[in-house]
């Protein structure tokens, strides 16, 4: 009972001395000062390409915020806002309105990004009459080459009321920005880091006026990328002007070289808000500057394909190294008549000869002995017809048509003469250059099918290494050493064989290049490779293709283009893909040529 009366008789004093000695002091703290926690954002991580060069760098940005219950009186502090930073006040209202939806009355709310120093000066010169506007200064992103490797790196974008309600995103507050397309999406949880925060004291306006606590935030991972940077500007100047594609890979790992798409646009408009007359201009373009034509661009592989169809005679015995056809310049099949490119004929042909000149006719024969679906078979295990595994959004699967896939999604049986169409590239199927990259890769390297990689390392910001990426290989070819070695014969032969399709654009004397040049009609068959198409309008001319690698005997790069309505394969995509090779291969260019002249 004592014990009892004692405690009561202190809590009562303690309340005395709250209300009636102190009572004044805290009634002065209430209204004039209280404590919030404010959060930190973190800085995002830097991307470089393989040497260290540096893509993607942040800068400061002044962002102006307000907390909404510091804001008082609401309207008025917004009309005087509106004035200051040229924003309508209906504007920043509807911001206020959707951000209060995750923030809270007593978080700041995103009202307008990097304000500039201008805007910045008038702000601070007026803060008395803007209870609750603050300013913060946050990291930007900065995508230092503008245009270059924008369709590998992406591009930022606010997070929005949907995505924050979603799993993964429980460190994301509105006004964030996180990435949107390319390597920025998909390492985002690599380069974005950990929010920290900070427990302040605020006056009566909002305005911090001392720092209780601070737990520091963790920045981003830096992510060291695959690609050659002077090889991939290389590339972008080549592709400028046309529409398409041009890549390279590394044939002993599956790291990607350069990846490269035109047109292009600039991944800086998307940084604090695209306006909807930039975003209109981008998505109405027929070009489609935001489509990845590397991954996401479906074309018919025209006599790139011939590869696979040589592969596949071979390993199903229809054909052998002896096997000659005789090329007239047409082939009666049926009721019709399958021309070749060259309309004068090729004469007796054997597999070798056929890969390096192209010869239709050759390969008429082989896919008549084939049938669809056992040259599908090789196919899709070469690769084609589905997702690399590349880890980037959105890549295409393309297309290898069977027997079965005709009569379910046409409604009609397969035909015996489609089988000459689909054994040189056209008809149904559809790829897209990084598939037929991977394979170009993997004929030089002997057979290996990898994974593309396109980072090498992620490192934390001082330098610790967090992860080292591995090749990842995938499959094999459907082929015997026997049978690669009669492709890899024809591949020479056509870049560096006077007869050979890609002799007069692709060949380098210092420089054994091995190739297969590539024409997909748009509209009907008419040329092919050396086929006259400069009097065809311009949609209706066909893509251009070349793939191939270098050295012959030490494949360093392998290299796959693709223009679309570029014309014959030869001239269209042959000289972008020769000054690819000889720009990531010019040391050992000048040291033959020293050893030569030597």
């Amino acid at each position: 009972m004592v014990c009892a009366t004692l405690a009561m008789g202190l809590l009562a004093f303690r309340l005395f001395e709250l209300q009636i000695i102190r009572g004044r002091e805290y009634v002065h703290l209430s209204k004039n000062n209280c404590i919030r926690i404010q959060r930190i954002r973190p800085i995002r991580g830097l991307i470089y390409d393989r040497n260290g060069r540096l893509l993607v760098e942040n800068r400061p940005s002044f962002d102006l915020t307000i907390v909404k219950n510091d804001a008082d009186p609401l309207i008025k502090t917004v009309e005087a806002l509106s004035r200051y930073i040229a924003m309508p006040s209906n504007e920043i209202m509807e911001k206020i309105k959707t951000g209060s939806r995750t923030a809270g009355d007593y978080q700041p709310i995103l009202i307008k990004e990097d304000i500039g120093r201008d805007a910045l000066a008038l702000i601070l010169a007026h803060r008395f009459e803007l209870p609750g506007v603050l300013v913060e200064c946050n990291a930007r992103r900065n995508y230092i080459h503008q245009q270059s490797a924008v369709h590998l790196l992406g591009y930022m974008g606010e997070i929005n009321a949907d995505e924050l309600k979603a799993s993964g995103h429980e460190k994301n507050r509105q006004g964030d920005y996180v990435g949107r397309f390319g390597i920025e999406k998909a390492y985002e949880s690599d380069l974005g880091g950990k929010p920290g925060g900070r427990i302040v004291q605020v006056n009566a306006n909002g305005q911090v006026v001392k720092t209780l606590d601070t737990v520091p935030p963790l920045p981003g991972n830096n992510v060291f990328l695959t690609i050659d940077h002077e090889l991939q500007k290389t590339a972008e100047r080549l592709l400028e002007g046309k529409i398409g594609a041009a890549l390279a890979m590394d044939p002993a790992s599956g790291e990607v070289l350069a990846m490269a798409s035109s047109p292009a646009f600039d991944p800086n408009l998307f940084i604090g808000g695209i306006s909807h007359k930039e975003w209109e201009s981008l998505v109405s373009n027929p070009d489609r500057p935001l489509m990845n034509k590397a991954i996401q661009g479906e074309y018919p592989p025209a006599s790139t394909y011939k590869i696979v169809t040589a592969m596949a005679g071979l390993e199903e015995g229809v054909i052998d190294s002896d096997t000659a056809f005789y090329c007239s310049g047409s082939y009666v099949y049926g009721n019709r008549s399958y021309g070749c490119w060259k309309h004068q004929g090729h004469g007796s042909v054997r597999v070798v000869r056929a890969l390096a000149e192209s010869c239709d006719i050759y390969f008429y024969n082989v896919g008549k002995r084939l049938g669809v679906d056992r040259l599908a078979g090789y196919a899709t295990r070469c690769g084609l017809g589905s997702p690399t595994g590349i880890r980037l959004d959105l890549e295409a699967d393309g297309l290898i048509p069977t027997e079965a896939w005709k009569k379910k999604y046409k409604g009609v049986p397969w035909q015996r003469g489609e089988n000459l169409s689909i054994a040189i590239g056209q008809g149904y199927n559809l790829v897209t250059p990084l598939q037929m990259l991977v394979l170009a890769a993997s004929v030089a390297n002997g057979g290996t099918i990898y994974q593309p990689l396109i980072v090498k390392s992620i490192h934390t910001v001082d330098g610790s290494l967090v992860k080292q990426a591995r090749p990842t290989i995938v499959g094999r070819l459907p082929a015997s050493s026997k049978t690669l070695n009669l492709i890899r014969e024809g591949l020479l032969a056509c870049v560096n064989d006077a007869h050979g399709t890609a002799h007069y654009t692709v060949c380098v004397e210092a420089l054994r290049i091995s190739g297969k040049t590539g024409t997909a009609q748009v509209v009907s068959r008419k040329n092919d490779d050396h086929g006259n198409t400069e009097d065809q309008d311009n949609s209706t001319r066909p893509h251009a293709w070349f793939i191939g690698y270098a050295p012959f005997d030490q494949p360093k790069i392998a290299i796959a283009v693709l223009i679309e309505h570029g014309g014959h394969g030869s001239s269209g995509a042959g000289p972008i893909a020769k000054e690819m090779i000889t720009t990531y291969l010019k040391d050992m260019i000048e040291d033959e040529t020293i050893t030569r002249d030597g």
